[in-house]
């Protein structure tokens, strides 16, 4: 490709939406890590037992069922907030509003006297994060063509990753030299650049789709019935409906392997913070090893995973990552039978990072190309949806396997779960007759 040519192809960054998603990923990835292992850092290193904090790691089922009210967010406008903001803005403003109070108020609750009400306030600011998704996800697609997409999720991706860093590496910092308390506020003011970015942005063309369910039901004689039940079946029946016209039988296969591909890194994931913490790590080393160079480690993954879906195509890349997130779970067994060494937390976080990114890059391209261009948006919200749920609900008794039997079995437990989905991806390349 001549020089001329690649300034072609990079000046596509420079498009002002593509570069607003930065900050969209940015305020999408912030509030995430907050109620999830960040937040469980926080309650170990307040003394909340490790059962406890299992269960926490349910409030990011919130993430997983998000689906269920995708259709109202699509549809519904706000009172005043439209008018003037547009359908997509108005919600995304309100639900980072709802973001920002929540870790004010999480900020101000004291975990051992009011340990449920802190539940509670991470459950609101998960739902609020959940729904911020569904809008950025809707803008996305609707605010740019179709060879603008690529460049929009990879904008997207660096703005998610660096809020990611912040609010694990960042956070920890701020707890580290002052407080929980002063971490969390300062987050709750680092997403005031969504807020920014949602002000500046230009709402989307909004595309009115026709629907043959109209046809179906052009007996009816009220059109608000007529209306509602058009909706009802574009919106939830018709993405199901083609999922399995273009997939057969092979769609529960492909559907079973979505649930259960994640989850070893899952449930690894929510017990890795309290295990440095319990080895005996402060959290100024965990912020320089786990999340800053690991923040590192997983960009080289997601980028190695895309080079080897270009060059070998999805299932085989797709194999590999799930093999090497399974595998990387038993350096961490071998970690929690070992002497507490920077070295070696070092090079199990690395490998485990770059597995991680890998499998998710390679996971990525696999659910984006499951999905119809006619339902794009709510059918990647579905498989998104079943990506998590699965593995959130059996990561909630993480903590009790490694009360009742330690860190060691834990990790090997951890590994064992990701299994079914190398045995899967087995399957579906053997469908394919991929050598």
């Amino acid at each position: 490709m001549s020089h001329s040519n690649w300034r072609i192809a990079f000046s596509i960054y420079t498009q002002p939406r593509v570069l607003s998603m930065v900050f969209l990923g940015f305020s999408a990835g912030l509030p995430f890590l907050l109620v999830f292992s960040t937040l469980s850092a926080w309650l170990r290193d307040e003394g909340v037992a490790n059962s406890v904090i299992g269960f926490f790691s349910w409030v990011g089922t919130t993430y997983s069922i998000k689906v269920l009210w995708a259709p109202i967010i699509d549809r519904l406008p706000l009172p005043f907030l439209t008018r003037f903001l547009g359908k997509r803005r108005s919600w995304m403003l309100l639900a980072q509003i709802g973001i920002i109070f929540g870790l004010f108020v999480l900020s101000e609750t004291n975990v051992h006297q009011q340990l449920q009400t802190c539940a509670l306030i991470a459950i609101w600011i998960a739902f609020c994060s959940a729904t911020q998704d569904i809008v950025i996800d809707a803008y996305r697609i609707e605010a740019v063509a179709i060879k603008y997409q690529g460049a929009m999720a990879a904008t997207y991706v660096l703005g998610y990753r660096l809020a990611l860093l912040l609010a694990s590496a960042g956070a920890f910092y701020l707890a580290e030299y002052f407080s929980w308390a002063i971490a969390y506020k300062t987050m709750a003011l680092a997403m005031l650049t969504g807020v920014f970015a949602t002000f500046c942005l230009q709402e989307p063309h909004h595309k009115i789709i026709q629907n043959e369910a109209i046809k179906t039901i052009g007996s009816l004689q009220n059109n608000h019935l007529q209306l509602f039940f058009s909706n009802l079946v574009s919106t939830i029946f018709n993405p199901f409906t083609e999922f399995f016209r273009r997939n057969g039988t092979m769609g529960w296969l492909i559907l079973l392997l979505i649930g259960l591909y994640k989850m070893s890194d899952i449930t690894m994931g929510v017990m890795a913070n309290p295990f440095y913490l319990d080895l005996g790590f402060n959290k100024k080393e965990i912020a320089e090893i786990s999340k800053i160079f690991g923040f590192f480690m997983t960009i080289t993954g997601a980028a190695l995973g895309g080079l080897l879906v270009a060059k070998y195509g999805i299932l085989r890349p797709l194999l590999l990552g799930a093999i090497m997130v399974a595998g990387t779970n038993l350096l961490f067994a071998v970690l929690a039978v070992s002497e507490p060494n920077l070295l070696l937390l070092a090079g199990v976080i690395s490998a485990d990072n770059l597995s991680g990114g890998l499998a998710g890059s390679v996971f990525i391209a696999y659910l984006s190309s499951l999905t119809s261009s006619a339902y794009t948006a709510t059918q990647y919200a579905l498989f998104s949806s079943l990506m998590t749920l699965p593995a959130q609900l059996i990561g909630g008794f993480s903590g009790i396997i490694v009360d009742t039997y330690g860190y060691l079995t834990f990790f090997i437990y951890a590994a064992s779960v990701g299994l079914p989905a190398v045995i899967l991806v087995l399957l579906l390349i053997r469908q394919h007759k991929i050598i």
